[in-house]
């Protein structure tokens, strides 16, 4: 009987079943996991939802089309009078952009967005030329009107007046119709039929313009040439088309764009809603780099390699020393490390990530240094777990500031780590036969 509890005692003791017990232990930690990466995503997502809110009272993203000139026109159909109507739109020879973009951040609880105003100078000019196609419509020039596409007229901070052939002449809200933009302002333009040879077309606007997160220009100008400059020292340039050239400092950027007729896929003239100038667009978004909710999420995606591989480190111990663990320690130590993706996320909102981080990493490091020098009674022991904990921190800090060459630092970092296991493990024979 004796031999047979002491068989039972050595079976029940075996260093197999409990890690049989740790791999299933592992698997029903992913839940909790999967539980804080979703937090996260919804903490991320009232982020994006704020900063939604903030542009819709301020205003959102900006994109800017025009000056277009139009002229309305009929083409009779039928003998018995019938005719349907359209509109011609006529681009502009060349346009310059030239604009400064002042950021600012806006907050909404403890949401965080950025918003701009900018001052454009935008000039150019027309000429009544390549409407030859379409001579099978009678245009009325002498209601013909210039519109100016703004995605949200709530942006527009003061009033905007064309100056074009020595008048000058205020803008109207609307657009007018809808071919080429639903938002925007207008300004009209009777031609003479009889003075159109000599119609000058020289124009230039200056407008005032607010928005959140992004400006963009469609390339209406057999010439486009767009040059933007800010404080702003985080720029994503975005759209159909990347900047010439570019400068971007930790006191801001400066950049320029050049886009020709042939670079687009629109013609210079034509009717109806055949196009639409703002599909080929190009720009800038203001991006905050301090994303901390991306980074958290992907922090948390190595949570199992945490856990992973401080039960293996305590497994080592276990075999090297003799000194049994119980597997409800092992259950406490994991729960401690996935609270740390929890309070990183929690500590970023406030104080942003790197901060967040340390101070996250140093609580954890800290909490599990003091239990196992209480639990395993010897010194090289806790120096070691608190020795790769503290290494597995800073591994994954430095990947996630990486971006680029995250994925193949992971890789060469964790085959690393596997073959010092492996090298380990093999000098000390921890499994024996």
């Amino acid at each position: 009987m004796e031999n047979e509890n002491a068989k039972q005692e050595k079976w029940y003791q075996s260093m197999t079943v409990k890690m049989v017990l740790l791999g299933i232990l592992g698997l029903m930690l992913m839940i909790p996991l999967a539980l804080i990466m979703e937090v996260i995503r919804e903490r991320s997502q009232n982020a994006e939802s704020a900063r939604a809110e903030i542009g819709n009272l301020w205003a959102s993203a900006q994109t800017v089309t025009g000056p277009v000139l139009n002229v309305p026109g009929t083409k009779v159909i039928a003998d018995d009078g019938r005719y349907v109507t359209t509109t011609m739109h006529m681009l502009p020879d060349d346009i310059k952009v030239n604009g400064v973009l002042v950021p600012e951040i806006r907050y909404r609880g403890i949401y965080e967005s950025v918003v701009y105003t900018s001052g454009l100078e935008i000039s150019g000019s027309f000429s009544l030329t390549g409407y030859d196609e379409f001579n099978d419509y009678s245009w009325q020039w002498d209601k013909a009107y210039i519109s100016l596409g703004v995605s949200d007229n709530k942006g527009i901070t003061d009033r905007a007046d064309i100056t074009i052939g020595g008048r000058v002449i205020s803008a109207r809200p609307g657009a007018v119709q809808t071919d080429l933009f639903d938002k925007g302002i207008s300004f009209p333009l009777p031609v003479d039929v009889s003075q159109i040879d000599e119609f000058k077309g020289d124009f230039t606007v200056s407008l005032g313009l607010r928005g959140s997160g992004s400006i963009a220009f469609a390339p209406v100008g057999k010439s486009t040439e767009v040059s933007l400059t800010s404080e702003w020292e985080a720029p994503k340039f975005t759209g159909s088309f990347l900047p010439a050239e570019r400068e971007v400092t930790d006191s801001g950027f400066t950049a320029s764009w050049t886009v020709t007729h042939l670079n687009r896929s629109f013609p210079q003239v034509w009717t109806g809603k055949n196009y639409i100038p703002s599909d080929d667009a190009f720009g800038v978004d203001l991006i905050m780099e301090s994303d901390h909710y991306t980074k958290a999420e992907r922090s948390a995606k190595y949570g199992l390699l945490f856990i992973a591989l401080t039960f293996m480190v305590l497994i080592i111990i276990e075999l090297r020393s003799e000194k049994r663990v119980h597997i409800f320690y092992y259950l406490l130590v994991a729960l401690a490390l996935i609270l740390f993706f929890s309070l990183l996320t929690a500590l970023s909102e406030h104080i942003g990530f790197n901060p967040a981080y340390l101070i996250s990493s140093a609580a954890t490091i800290g909490l599990l240094t003091a239990f196992f020098a209480s639990l395993l009674k010897k010194r090289w022991m806790v120096l070691l777990i608190s020795g790769l904990l503290t290494v597995l921190y800073l591994f994954i800090f430095f990947l996630l500031a990486m971006k680029d060459y995250a994925f193949l630092a992971g890789n060469i970092g964790l085959f690393v780590l596997l073959a010092v296991l492996l090298l380990v493990s093999a000098k000390y024979k921890l499994f024996r036969e």
